[in-house]
């Protein structure tokens, strides 16, 4: 009879810890989320192509102001700004003299951008499943619950409820990856960070 009783103790003792940890991912996530105004990290961004070992890198500056505002600042290996102002998403790529936007809905349904610049939960955009604890680092997996999503995943990586790294996983077999360093939580942020004005005489492509 005692070791029956242990044998359920043990049980339930090895539920309740697989419960627990099973939560440990999607209440950092909330946890992170939770009153967040504004952001500002370095990045290290990779993109690694399907069925190729050779992996591009980029790094720079990103910027967050919530609902809807952002932007990255991209330094090497070539500049160029991304800039999110709520409406739009215009995109200048500085080498090439070329400013391309598109409507911000359209382009940020499904994506990582879309978690972050909104203030609704997680759950109304995406499925989140656990992945657990890999190199010290919590893994969380989000799906986008809409059919146009351009990203099948996003994996989120969070360390004691701050966000360390982001994996984009496309429907094209592309994965792309943010490292993030030097991250500031509600820091005060101007509002020309989030303002984009086409310089003059520059090709501008997008949709109305």
């Amino acid at each position: 009879m005692k070791k029956c009783l242990s044998g359920l103790m043990l049980l339930l003792f090895v539920s309740l810890s697989q419960t627990l940890w099973a939560e440990s991912g999607i209440r950092q996530l909330e946890t992170f989320l939770q009153d967040l105004k504004t952001l500002k990290a370095d990045f290290r961004q990779t993109l690694q192509q399907p069925d190729y070992e050779q992996v591009y890198a980029s790094n720079g500056v990103f910027y967050l102001r919530r609902p809807g505002q952002l932007r990255w600042e991209y330094q090497t290996p070539s500049e160029q700004l991304i800039v999110a102002d709520g409406d739009r998403i215009w995109l200048h790529d500085i080498e090439l003299e070329q400013v391309s936007h598109r409507s911000q809905e359209a382009v940020l349904d499904g994506t990582p951008a879309q978690l972050l610049s909104g203030t609704g939960p997680i759950s109304q955009h995406f499925q989140v499943n656990e992945l657990g604890i890999e190199s010290e680092l919590t893994w969380v997996e989000l799906v986008p619950k809409s059919k146009e999503a351009q990203f099948a995943s996003v994996r989120l990586a969070l360390q004691e409820n701050r966000l360390e790294r982001m994996e984009m996983f496309d429907n094209f077999g592309q994965v792309t990856r943010f490292f993030f360093e030097n991250m500031q939580r509600n820091p005060q942020l101007d509002d020309a960070l989030f303002e984009f004005e086409p310089p003059p005489l520059i090709d501008l492509i997008g949709d109305l």
